[in-house]
């Protein structure tokens, strides 16, 4: 979306939709993580483990792919036209722990795209739901930063002058 002619309460909606978007996709996710983690014993003969775990890598890396490539930079754009600087200060600090966890959510997926070893899955799981839960708290923090400090703001502009 170009942002350049638009006014902040323009933008923080547009953007606003698309952070729900990318959220649903964080569920639904989790969900498949949790299918994944509940998996006890996994065999690389298993063809329904072997399609939850490539599912898995899947939506891993679009989630991802939309928080690095969209997410975030539309984040970064809105403090640019609230002229946050404070704010997109504080945002841009997470980035380099936010890119760290990639990298070893990443490593995850490029493992198990290529081994059928599965003997540890189970113990790879679990570091990945740590890392995860990292993630999203570090993102969720970057959301708070960078949109949602905005509602009011976006709020008091849409009031009626009388």
């Amino acid at each position: 979306m170009e942002d350049k002619n638009l006014k902040p309460n323009e933008f923080w909606p547009w953007v606003h939709e698309r952070i729900k978007h990318w959220l649903e996709a964080r569920r639904v996710l989790l969900i498949t993580f949790c299918e994944l983690s509940n998996v006890k014993d996994f065999h690389a003969e298993n063809p329904l483990q072997g399609q939850l775990l490539q599912t898995f890598c899947q939506q891993l890396v679009d989630y991802i792919s939309e928080g690095h490539f969209e997410i975030f930079e539309q984040l970064i754009n809105e403090g640019h036209l609230f002229n946050d600087a404070e704010a997109l200060a504080s945002g841009k600090k997470l980035l380099p722990a936010i890119y760290t966890l990639t990298d070893l959510l990443l490593d995850f997926n490029d493992k198990y795209l290529a081994t059928d070893d599965l003997s540890s899955l189970a113990a790879d799981l679990s570091n990945l739901g740590e890392n995860m839960a990292q993630r999203f708290e570090i993102e969720d923090n970057m959301v708070n930063i960078l949109h949602s400090a905005h509602y009011q703001q976006v709020l008091i502009s849409k009031k009626p002058i009388n």
